[in-house]
């Protein structure tokens, strides 16, 4: 009878592909209209990119799980912190942040002066 693998390792199995570790970054930071964000997502999506490409960038497990840990503490920092902090994390896992271009208007901000909230 064949065995199975856990969906999890099949994941870690994946994101070890530095592009598929990117691509599952980005679907986890895009929302859809009217979804909610759920910092916890992004949290857990970053923590097993970590898990993943930790080791193959030459940190052992325990680095790995330091490395981790320390993702709590760069994501309860404030803004333009965390996003400098978060792109340094990223680039020791071989991967870095970046920006682009919305594929279509309807992915665009509409911005006005009076708007005191900022939608992405």
């Amino acid at each position: 009878m064949p065995t199975s693998d856990s969906y999890f390792d099949d994941l870690i199995s994946r994101l070890k592909d530095p592009s598929y570790a990117a691509l599952y970054i980005e679907t986890h930071m895009e929302l859809e209209e009217d979804e909610a964000l759920d910092p916890r997502l992004i949290k857990l999506a970053l923590s097993n990119v970590a898990e993943a490409l930790g080791e193959q960038n030459g940190m052992t497990p325990e680095q790995v799980k330091q490395y981790q840990e320390k993702l709590d503490e760069l994501l309860s920092q404030p803004g333009s912190e965390a996003i400098y902090h978060l792109g340094e994390w990223l680039n020791n896992l071989g991967l870095k942040l970046t920006v682009t271009v919305a594929e279509n208007t309807d992915d665009c901000v509409n911005h006005n002066a009076n708007d005191s909230k900022l939608t992405v």
